[in-house]
């Protein structure tokens, strides 16, 4: 009688993290760049108090978004997968017809007073529906199970890059490629495609008038712009140039934090969105851009480990890919900022001032934290 009495205190004080399905590693580490994130947002911000209370809103909604999610089987998500997938190729579609039409691109529908992109539901959505496809496969895939795999893939890219969007077609052909990986593609195919992307760059440099008949006009310039921003510079060129000034005035330790010129003086554009990497480095330096750097890298690894400990196929498919995107997030925003990549577009992850993809980014690690917290007892 006494053993059950001090055992059912012991029994009701189960922790609350783990009833919640919440990883805890992995949220710490989310909470510490979202924290660093809006420090940096403050300045990057002009020191607007009302922009960093409308960043934590959004981060409030997200994070619930996340724990909700978090709350769903695996098993649940795999059945949920292609309905999500055709909800989200079904508006797409209704971009393509009814969608509203801002800074010369058509991305967004309108409900009422809700504003969103339906681009941001396929990023998710299309790694849902590949690593669905591929779990029901026996592994490693075979060829025209990859092909097929690859096809419905193809499909929210192109309609993405329609609208146009090619920073966040990038993203979505990305996620379902990595799913391709993860499932057993064949590195001689990975080869192949990496010397034809080689073959692809030095035709673009040596006749860049092939732009013509496959990009936008804004595109090309992007291209043009990445190659040598100098032939523009007060135009295409601008937002490379700054950025890259930005960066190289930070040195090691940096301006000091709201003490950025290139900001504050308004030479940096978008200083707060896909530009706010610049404003890191010119005043935090390059040991602020080193403790981003090594949070993001907990998080990604993190990521992969619960990969790897996944107890189904489904599960390992989709956490690594969802990680390996939140890589690409960070690689191509960076990329683009230093002037090694193009400019497309692409937030700084958890970072960057925006509620769209900080839901989207979080519903993601939801997802993970699912299958983590989720497993058979035998994994545990």
């Amino acid at each position: 009688m006494n053993e059950r009495i001090l055992t059912m205190p012991q029994r009701q004080s189960r922790p609350l993290l783990p009833k919640l399905h919440i990883d805890l590693p992995l949220f710490t580490g989310l909470l510490l760049l979202c924290g660093f994130g809006l420090a940096v947002l403050y300045s990057a911000g002009g020191n607007d108090l009302g922009l960093v209370k409308r960043q934590l809103l959004h981060l409030g909604l997200a994070i619930v978004v996340m724990i909700g999610i978090a709350q769903i089987p695996p098993g649940r998500l795999k059945q949920a997968s292609p309905w999500i997938y055709l909800l989200g190729i079904a508006l797409l579609v209704a971009v393509l017809f009814i969608g509203d039409i801002g800074k010369g691109a058509q991305r967004w529908l309108q409900f009422g007073g809700f504003r969103f992109q339906p681009s941001e539901i396929v990023k998710v959505a299309v790694p849902m529906m590949a690593a669905w496809y591929m779990a029901n496969r026996e592994l490693p895939a075979r060829i025209w199970h990859q092909a097929t795999a690859f096809v419905l893939i193809l499909i929210p890219a192109a309609l993405i890059i329609k609208q146009p969007d090619l920073g966040t077609a990038i993203l979505v052909a990305a996620a379902g490629i990595f799913v391709l990986f993860f499932s057993g593609l064949s590195w001689r195919l990975i080869l192949f495609t990496c010397i034809a992307g080689v073959v692809g760059i030095g035709i673009i440099v040596t006749y860049p008038d092939i732009l013509d008949s496959f990009l936008h006009e804004y595109q090309k310039r992007r291209v043009l712009t990445l190659l040598n921003p100098q032939n523009d510079p007060l135009g295409a060129g601008y937002h490379i140039i700054q950025s890259t000034i930005a960066i190289g005035s930070g040195g090691i330790y940096g301006k000091g934090w709201l003490n950025g010129t290139q900001s504050h003086l308004d030479f940096l554009p978008e200083q707060h969105t896909d530009f706010i990497f610049a404003v890191i480095g010119e005043e935090l330096g390059l040991t602020g851009i080193t403790i981003m750097m090594l949070l993001y890298l907990f998080i990604i690894m993190r990521g992969l480990y619960i990969s790897v400990m996944a107890d189904t196929s489904f599960g390992r498919l989709l956490a690594g890919s969802l990680t390996m995107v939140f890589f690409i997030y960070l690689l191509v925003n960076t990329g683009m900022v230093t002037g090694i990549l193009p400019v497309v577009g692409v937030p700084l992850p958890l970072i960057s001032y925006g509620g769209t993809s900080l839901i989207t980014i979080l519903a993601s690690f939801g997802i993970l934290m699912s299958i983590h917290t989720h497993r058979s007892p035998a994994r545990n």
